[in-house]
């Protein structure tokens, strides 16, 4: 059931996406404005390239804090570098964090590996430029492709990373869990719009015993050795089991994890109906992480 605040206030009425539907569905994307960029003055931005991948970047108009890496939802098929960022400047204004947002490739024009890549690259370029030990975060596709990301530097070695935190993140292609089937219509993301995106994403493969860790996060045999992790998801999300089950891996695998399901929340709920209760708490709590993982001192460079 969805939380009735969250129900009044968010657009619940979109179709599901299809193949057909990708294109209108970026085109009718939210466009971020400056101004909301901005803040009031409180947050600066520029435009950068990082080794081919446009990113943008967020700043405090005042003192900086360490820097987080963004990656955008959009389900694997859409979404821009500015995705979102009218929220997630508020971390920026009241951490002082420096946030990176890449425009990563998207499928089905440029599978997997292209989208992780893009974002790997940037953590790289971020290593190198200063933006050293950062958080890793992303919402949807982007909550698994930060996921990924952060197998990867733990498996590269390197760049070190500070934590992870992962909102209602897009982590299994098999979409064989409960709650994968559970919600089939009268929210934002349902089935048949997760598998366009895993379709668009790995085509063929999708589902199948070669699916890489990197593509689909929920796929790693061992979540040892992962940074501090944060994770949470709606309890009416379609995501809502892979993301309950990824913490419990890392937990057994003795690593730093929280969690949390937030009752009555669909897919998206926070930034739909940022007013709502629900989606307030929410925000407060992902900020308390943050602010406790970035005053943590940073990892040792890999």
């Amino acid at each position: 059931m969805i939380d009735p605040e969250i129900a009044a206030l968010a657009d619940l009425s979109r179709p599901p996406l299809t193949p057909a539907g990708i294109a209108e569905r970026r085109a009718g994307g939210r466009v971020v404005t400056d101004a909301e960029l901005t803040r009031g003055g409180s947050v600066t931005f520029t435009e950068e390239d990082a080794d081919g991948v446009p990113v943008l970047v967020l700043r405090p108009a005042r003192s900086t804090g360490p820097p987080v890496l963004h990656l955008h939802g959009g389900g694997m098929v859409a979404g821009t570098r500015r995705t979102d960022l009218h929220v997630l400047a508020e971390w920026v204004e009241e951490l002082g964090v420096v946030l990176v947002s890449p425009e990563y490739r998207l499928a089905p024009e440029h599978p997997h590996p292209a989208p992780v890549q893009d974002c790997y690259r940037t953590l790289t370029w971020m290593e190198r430029n200063g933006f050293v030990s950062p958080v890793v975060a992303g919402t949807s596709a982007g909550g698994g492709l930060a996921a990924a990301v952060t197998l990867m530097a733990r498996d590269f070695g390197g760049p070190a990373i500070r934590g992870q935190l992962l909102i209602c993140p897009m982590l299994d292609d098999r979409c064989d869990t409960p709650s994968s089937h559970q919600f089939l219509n009268g929210t934002t993301w349902v089935r048949t719009s997760n598998i366009t995106g895993w379709n668009a994403l790995l085509g063929d493969a999708r589902g199948g015993p070669e699916v890489s860790p990197f593509a689909a996060p929920a796929r790693a045999a061992d979540l040892s050795g992962l940074p501090p992790t944060y994770v949470d998801v709606g309890s009416a999300d379609l995501f809502r089991d892979e993301a309950v089950d990824y913490p419990s891996r890392i937990w057994r695998a003795g690593g730093n994890a929280e969690l949390h399901v937030w009752p009555g929340g669909c897919h998206g709920f926070d930034q739909l109906a940022p007013d709502a209760a629900l989606a307030r708490r929410a925000r407060a709590a992902r900020i308390a992480w943050l602010t406790a993982v970035t005053r943590r001192r940073p990892p040792p460079p890999a």
